[in-house]
C-alpha cells in the first residue's frame, strides 16, 4: 500500500509540474497543432463552449455537463474499481490471519508473506493495484481539462489579450479565478474524503493517512486554481460517491471496520 500512496502522491505532483510545461498562457485554438493541443485541450475546450452556447452562454453547466460526460466515459474503470474494493474487502479476515501468521519484520517472513498474499490474490482473482489504474486514466484528463479550462478566453480572459467579453460567472464566483470564499475548495476537500472513506477497505495507516492526505491537498489547489476545476472536482466526487453507493452500498468501508472490531473482540 506504500507504493500506492507514492503512486498517488507522484501523480499528483506530475500534474502540478506538467502544467508548466506547455502554452498555458496560450489560448487553445483549432489551429495550435501539436498531439496534446488537437487531441486533448482543444476537444475538450470545444465541447465545453459548444454546450455553453446551446444553454444560453452557461459555461458553468457546460463544464458541469462535460464532467458527467468525462465520468460515464472512464465508467467502466470506475465500476470495475469500486468492484475490485469490494473484493479486497471480503479477503479482510483472511489477509489479517497471514499477517498474524507472519509477523515477524525479518526479510524472509515478509517475503513469504508477500507470497502468500498474491496468491490469496490470485485465487480469488483480485487485483490489488486494480484502484491505481483509474487514477492513470483520469490524469490526463483532468489535466487536459485544466488546459481547456485556463486557455479558453470565454472562462479565462486574461489568456488572450483581443478578447473583450465579460469573465464568466456562474453562482457566487467567476469560473477563471480562485473562489474568493474558499466554499468550493472545503466542498471538494469534503467530498474527496467522503469518497475515500467509503472506498477505503484496508486497516492501514498508510491509506488512512492518504483518505485525510487527500482532502487537504485537494483543498489547496483548489484554493488557487481556477474555480472552474474545482467545480469539476466537486462534480466528479459526487458522482463517484453515488456511483460508489448504488454499487457497493453505503457502508463498504464502515464493514471493514466492523469486520476488524468483531475479531479484536474476538
Amino acid at each position: 500500500m506504500a507504493r500506492k500512496l507514492g503512486l498517488v502522491a507522484l501523480l499528483i505532483g506530475l500534474m502540478v509540474v506538467m502544467t508548466g510545461c506547455f502554452n498555458i498562457d496560450q489560448p487553445i485554438k483549432e489551429d495550435n497543432g501539436g498531439i496534446w493541443d488537437s487531441f486533448f485541450v482543444y476537444p475538450l475546450s470545444w465541447l465545453m463552449t459548444s454546450i455553453a452556447e446551446a444553454l444560453g452562454n452557461s459555461y458553468g453547466l457546460a463544464i458541469i455537463i462535460v464532467t458527467i460526460l468525462l465520468r460515464v466515459l472512464i465508467l467502466p474503470l470506475m465500476i470495475k474499481q469500486t468492484k475490485s474494493t469490494k473484493a479486497m474487502q471480503a479477503l479482510q479476515p483472511q489477509m489479517k490471519e497471514l499477517r498474524e501468521k507472519y509477523s515477524a519484520k525479518d526479510q524472509q517472513t515478509q517475503q513469504k508473506l508477500q507470497q502468500e498474499m498474491m496468491g490469496l490474490f490470485q485465487e480469488h482473482k483480485v487485483n490489488p493495484l486494480a484502484g491505481c489504474f483509474p487514477i492513470l486514466i483520469q490524469m490526463p484528463i483532468l489535466i487536459a481539462f485544466y488546459h481547456a479550462i485556463i486557455r479558453t478566453p470565454q472562462i479565462n480572459p486574461d489568456v488572450d489579450p483581443s478578447y473583450t467579453g465579460a469573465p464568466q460567472e456562474f453562482l457566487w464566483f467567476e469560473l477563471g479565478s480562485a473562489d474568493p470564499y474558499f466554499i468550493l475548495p472545503l466542498v471538494a476537500g469534503a467530498t474527496t474524503f467522503i469518497q475515500q472513506k467509503m472506498m477505503m477497505v484496508q486497516d492501514n495507516p498508510q491509506m488512512r493517512a492518504l483518505m485525510y492526505i487527500m482532502p487537504i491537498m485537494i483543498i489547496a489547489f483548489a484554493a488557487f486554481f481556477p474555480s472552474a476545476l474545482a467545480l469539476y472536482w466537486v462534480i466528479g466526487n459526487l458522482f463517484m460517491i453515488i456511483q460508489t453507493y448504488f454499487i457497493t452500498g453505503p457502508n463498504v468501508g464502515k464493514s471493514n471496520e466492523a469486520t476488524t472490531g468483531g475479531a479484536n473482540k474476538k
